[in-house]
């Protein structure tokens, strides 16, 4: 029998709307998810919202369940945790993590589904797609025991990769922002804090997610001699200019992406299924509760999206919540 949901769509940029959707009968290998919450991260959600995905990065771009296509009409996002109502007795029952668009209820393949486990509270669960970006930069960056960092932007992302290098032993982390309430998550995420202009240089490392072309060049003169900046942000269609003159060749500095569609080289024994699982273990932390900053019922986001693309809603990741009849 088939099933009745509703999905939000991009109708157009900067214009979202709620749809009807119906539903097919799970087969055997699949599962039918009820949505619990999902999250909103005001970096690549709000910036496909606006529009700004360039048409080369159309392919690249795409969610793994993303329905139309860029700039719109699209169902866009992959930050969901629900409970799993039909499927496989090993899962059914079970609050899972999807790479899913914000749907009340959907199908998908078992295998597209995580198992959330039992320490970590469903909420939380949603930030797991954006540690798991922070996994694989790290994994990318290998930081080293006593190295001094500096995670330039106190975004989602990058206030992700702080909450992990916490726990590195030895290291120095200060999270910098523009933004003097980033200092709050910083406490809460167990690191230091500090606005571009008082931030400690002679860095070994650092991670850059802020987006913006001042962050990129304050990450380069806060490194060391030989030190790297590993590029997280996502810049969309906008140009970024760089200093690459001055200092930039003596010193022998590194600009390296890093990307989450694809799994770190150096860890290329792990699968997306392992970077998952790790991310949502990670979770268990409860000092992560501090990137969920806001909330809203799943009907009020076409009139919330628009408040987040803005900044009108200050936000790192905005939880969305289901109701139990979703």
């Amino acid at each position: 029998m088939k099933a009745a949901a509703r999905a939000f769509w991009l109708r157009s940029p900067g214009e979202g709307e709620i749809r009807e959707v119906t539903l097919p009968a799970p087969r055997e290998d699949e599962v039918l998810v009820r949505s619990l919450y999902s999250g909103v991260s005001r970096g690549t959600e709000t910036l496909v919202f606006r529009g700004g995905v360039p048409e080369s990065q159309y392919a690249t771009m795409r969610a793994p369940f993303q329905e139309g296509d860029f700039p719109g009409p699209v169902k866009y996002g992959y930050l969901s945790v629900g409970v799993v109502e039909e499927g496989p007795s090993a899962v059914k029952g079970r609050t899972v993590f999807c790479l899913y668009p914000h749907q009340t209820r959907y199908v998908v393949p078992a295998s597209a589904v995580t198992v959330v486990p039992d320490d970590v509270p469903a909420e939380r669960a949603v930030l797991a797609g954006t540690v798991e970006t922070a996994v694989n930069a790290l994994w990318d960056a290998a930081p080293l025991i006593g190295d001094r960092i500096a995670v330039v932007g106190g975004g989602m992302v990058g206030s992700s990769v702080a909450a992990l290098l916490a726990r590195f032993p030895g290291v120095r982390v200060q999270l910098v922002d523009a933004d003097p309430a980033r200092a709050k998550t910083a406490e809460a995420l167990g690191v230091g804090f500090a606005s571009p202009a008082d931030a400690l240089g002679d860095c070994d490392l650092v991670v850059h997610a802020s987006a913006t072309e001042q962050g990129l060049a304050r990450s380069l003169e806060l490194l060391s001699a030989e030190g790297t900046v590993l590029e997280l942000s996502w810049y969309g269609d906008r140009k970024v200019g760089l200093p690459l003159g001055e200092a930039f060749h003596s010193r022998r500095l590194v600009i390296r992406s890093s990307q989450v569609g694809t799994v770190s080289p150096a860890r290329g024994n792990r699968s997306y299924g392992d970077r998952l699982a790790l991310a949502l273990k990670l979770l268990a932390d409860p000092a992560l509760d501090a990137l969920i900053t806001g909330e809203s019922a799943f009907e009020e986001l076409p009139e919330v999206m628009p408040k987040l693309a803005s900044g009108e809603i200050p936000a790192l990741c905005h939880l969305v919540r289901y109701g139990k009849s979703a």
